[in-house]
């Protein structure tokens, strides 16, 4: 997200940070293994494919016409969500360190959503 972000309209929060771990426990989802990355847009927190369509949509083309996937039946996004999920490493890769995020990426960051 922040390398596709360029009008950075995004602001982030680490699931472990209190606001995430919030976020988490209001959905009543498990505190100890995130399985899902939220994304919260006009009041709603967003979970699996569902999150993606809506950060999608946040992007500029031809990212926001992946928003698209939202529209699908939950019959096909849940199992396509968690088949990408699981697959993540092998389809898109493994960073061999963590990113160190700069002042600019720290400022990103919400309050109460650590870095």
């Amino acid at each position: 997200m922040l390398r596709h972000d360029r009008q950075e309209r995004f602001s982030f929060a680490m699931a472990q940070a209190d606001l995430g771990e919030a976020c988490y426990a209001a959905l009543g989802m498990p505190l100890d293994d995130f399985q899902s990355n939220l994304v919260i847009k006009d009041g709603w927190i967003h979970t699996d494919l569902d999150a993606f369509a809506a950060a999608m949509a946040g992007l500029s083309w031809p990212w926001k016409a992946l928003s698209a996937m939202g529209w699908l039946p939950g019959v096909v996004k849940v199992p396509l969500y968690r088949v990408v999920a699981r697959n993540r490493y092998r389809l898109f890769g493994r960073y061999e360190t963590c990113m160190v995020p700069d002042a600019r990426v720290k400022a990103r960051f919400l309050p109460g959503g650590a870095v």
